[in-house]
């Protein structure tokens, strides 16, 4: 039986990996769980699971759960703050780590269970964005195991590891294919994007996600989030991964090898899946997810993505491109952003005009250790906060349609003239990101005997 951690267990990825492990309770046993305020969800959670621990990174979240679980659920000890999350994400009686904290605050105790030589389940892409190289070597160094949660990076490792242990180091791989939506707004007129609001935004097609990542789906940030990701966990460079847009959201990537052969994994848009694959890697087990029904599906398309809709997917490239700290302020600079305007204070369309302004004047040397990652990260957020507090006031709501113009969702938008490649030339200083598709042997484990509970 193995112990895991689920560090955000009160949102939709720590919900969907509690669901995993009921349907597979002989071989998990929950260690602990995390959040950051939501008292009412955890103390359910702790009742039902009786963790060892019960982490609230509001420390008065955690007295007032301390108080709700001090009659029924006593043998959990309630814990408080990053001090807390570290502890349990390091803990010497944790097996696996869910890292699935939304945004920069997932990076301490994601590096902490990496450190400690655990299996880290990475939902959390702001954490590796954020520190990259920082993170990859302790993961090398400790020996842990990192396997990717994402949708799309999971796929990329189940097409990369389908052949066994050798095809897992990535030889032969020609590039990478990340798959994404297009969120919500891939057909909506360029023009109406500037009155879009924080719940159109969060509406989106397939999948059902946090507030946070639904913006940066919608303005294809998390694409080029996940371009900077894909890098460091597969030791791609920036020009051996493609962005492509796929509105079914069945194939959730793939990757073309030399001999021409592509390689793509298929699946209802469900994150049961990628979570029950890598607590079970390298076995298989039940996820709950239902059969893709191919038939019911009918037929699969792809674009390229607009890049003049989605600015935010071609600042991710040129962040990937750049190196340095350009990745860590990028991040930061959209989480103050996307956080602005789920406030309504700042419009939809300024949320890339922030993001590149704020990497223009932060962008610097890669940083060398923990401290300089987050004094990047601190100064990006503070630049971040006053351009969009210097943006203009958002209308409390979006003008009327005036008489016989048509809705700006009926009519889609005129194809992009965007090139095919989705990493245009650049002029940035060379990439610190990986060089090459260099065997990433801390990303594809070494395949264990089954029966190891592995």
């Amino acid at each position: 039986m193995k112990r895991l951690t689920i560090c955000g267990s009160t949102g939709s990825i720590g919900a969907s990996t509690l669901d995993v492990v009921m349907r597979n309770r002989p071989r998990f046993e929950i260690f602990a769980l995390t959040a950051h305020s939501d008292v009412d969800t955890m103390a359910v959670q702790c009742r039902a699971w009786r963790p060892r621990f019960a982490v609230m990174a509001d420390e008065s979240a955690a007295r007032r759960l301390g108080e709700a679980l001090s009659a029924d659920a006593p043998e959990t000890t309630v814990l408080a703050g990053a001090a807390g999350l570290v502890h349990v994400a390091a803990h010497p009686d944790t097996d696996y780590v869910m890292a699935a904290i939304v945004g920069g605050a997932g990076l301490m105790p994601s590096l902490a269970a990496a450190r400690a030589g655990k299996r880290v389940l990475l939902a959390n892409k702001e954490a590796l964005v954020m520190s990259g190289r920082l993170f990859m070597d302790a993961v090398r160094g400790s020996g842990a195991e990192l396997l990717p949660i994402d949708s799309e990076h999971n796929a990329i490792f189940q097409c990369m590891s389908a052949g066994g242990p050798d095809t897992g180091s990535g030889r032969g791989v020609r590039r990478i294919l990340l798959t994404g939506s297009g969120g919500p707004f891939r057909t909506r007129r360029i023009e109406y994007l500037h009155d879009v609001t924080p719940d159109e935004a969060c509406a989106h097609p397939n999948w059902s996600m946090g507030r946070k990542i639904s913006v940066d789906s919608a303005t294809m940030m998390n694409k080029g989030l996940e371009v900077i990701e894909a890098c460091w966990l597969f030791g791609a460079g920036p020009d051996a991964v493609e962005v492509v847009v796929h509105p079914q959201s069945v194939i959730h990537s793939m990757v073309e090898y030399e001999d021409g052969s592509v390689l793509a994994q298929l699946g209802n848009p469900d994150m049961r899946t990628p979570i029950a694959h890598a607590l079970a890697w390298p076995e298989r087990i039940a996820s709950g997810v239902a059969p893709l029904d191919l038939v019911s599906a009918s037929r699969l398309d792809f674009e390229a993505p607009d890049l003049d809709r989605f600015p935010c997917l071609r600042l991710g490239f040129e962040a990937a491109r750049a190196g340095g700290s350009a990745a860590t302020a990028l991040n930061a600079a959209n989480e103050v952003a996307v956080g602005a305007f789920l406030d309504r204070r700042l419009g939809f369309t300024r949320i890339a005009s922030v993001v590149e302004a704020t990497v223009a004047a932060c962008a610097g040397a890669e940083p060398g250790d923990l401290d300089a990652v987050l004094d990047a990260d601190e100064r990006a957020r503070a630049r971040a906060a006053e351009l969009a507090a210097e943006a203009p006031p958002v209308m409390s709501a979006p003008p009327p349609v005036s008489a016989g113009v048509p809705p700006a969702d009926i009519e889609p938008a005129p194809p992009s003239t965007a090139p095919p490649s989705t990493a245009p030339p650049s002029t940035a200083p060379p990439s610190t990101a990986p060089p090459s598709m260099a065997p990433p042997s801390m990303t594809m484990p070494q395949n264990r005997q089954r029966g190891s509970g592995v």
